[in-house]
């Protein structure tokens, strides 16, 4: 069993690796209305870790399914990290900070 910031680190870590060239600090590049804010999450029955988690691995629409590269534990960590940024409305990292003022 993982630690709890340990799984968190690790969620964060594969995120930034995997997911936020589309969800930068929550956001969706590609369709505005499927972001990772919790009144989204919520608006579309997704507002549990469980529900991302899925989502993260199977895909859902027009986004692929990361099951392959994220691996089952990999799923769950980056769903607990994306929750917790959810619930605390997405406060803005170091790196989503960078990542803006490039796109910007």
């Amino acid at each position: 069993m993982l630690w709890p910031g340990v799984a968190l680190a690790d969620g964060a870590q594969l995120f930034e690796q995997h997911c936020a060239g589309c969800h930068v600090n929550g956001g969706n590049i590609i369709r505005r209305g499927k972001t990772l804010k919790l009144a989204a999450l919520e608006r579309q029955g997704l507002a549990s870790e469980q529900a991302i988690a899925a989502i993260a691995a199977e895909g859902r629409g027009q986004m692929s399914g990361y099951a392959a590269v994220l691996g089952e534990q990999g799923s769950q960590e980056v769903a607990a990290w994306v929750w917790q940024q959810a619930l605390a409305n997405w406060p803005i990292t170091s790196e989503a900070q960078a990542q803006l003022q490039i796109a910007g």
